[in-house]
């Protein structure tokens, strides 16, 4: 199980970037499950025939929902006690120390791939002849348009996460002997 809670020593502000990096994929999301049932969203019908849904496109549409969503919620793990200690569900790395740069490589690599997927997102939307109503480009919009919060949320709590992973008298895991001389705080951070 993981926690729901953020690690004691998280301010709020750093709590609320990685709560919001982790929401930002949920209103595209919903829009591109919307079109994989076919709930009309303002677009034409040639652009739900290029895009086969619904239909087998729509095993795409779903699969790129739940994908991104589930890389966005890693970023919770930069607040929680799950970022600094595998889980138990985890095999051969249960109870072990999170690499403090693995854990910051792959955010800043996050963050950065976030940051130009946003940027590349909105210069395309603005740049498209995409067939659809004044409502659905509305709509469209601002579906997507948290997605350019994605990156910079996401770094800020990536910072912060390595500041408070390494600054000197940092209360640091130590592994499988931490888990079991705190048996109380150890089953909520896991």
């Amino acid at each position: 199980m993981l926690t729901t809670r953020a690690l004691p020593n998280v301010p709020r502000w750093a709590r609320l970037a990685a709560t919001g990096a982790a929401l930002t994929n949920v209103p595209s999301a919903l829009w591109r499950a919307a079109i994989a049932v076919g709930i009309p969203v303002g677009l034409a019908q040639s652009e739900y025939d290029q895009l086969d849904a619904p239909g087998q496109g729509s095993f795409f549409l779903i699969g790129l929902s739940v994908v991104s969503e589930v890389f966005a919620l890693l970023a919770l793990g930069l607040v929680r006690g799950w970022g600094e200690i595998w889980p138990r569900w985890v095999p051969f790395l249960r109870g072990r120390r999170v690499p403090v740069l693995l854990a910051t490589a792959l955010a800043g690599f996050g963050t950065l791939a976030t940051t130009v997927y946003g940027v590349l997102f909105v210069y395309t939307t603005f740049n498209a002849d995409m067939a659809a109503t004044t409502w659905g480009t509305w709509l469209l919009n601002i579906a997507y348009a948290p997605l350019l919060l994605w990156g910079p949320l996401l770094g800020m709590a990536t910072v912060h996460y390595y500041r408070r992973r390494t600054a000197p008298g940092a209360r640091q895991p130590t592994g499988r002997s931490s888990i079991h001389t705190n048996r109380a705080e150890t089953l909520t951070a896991l």
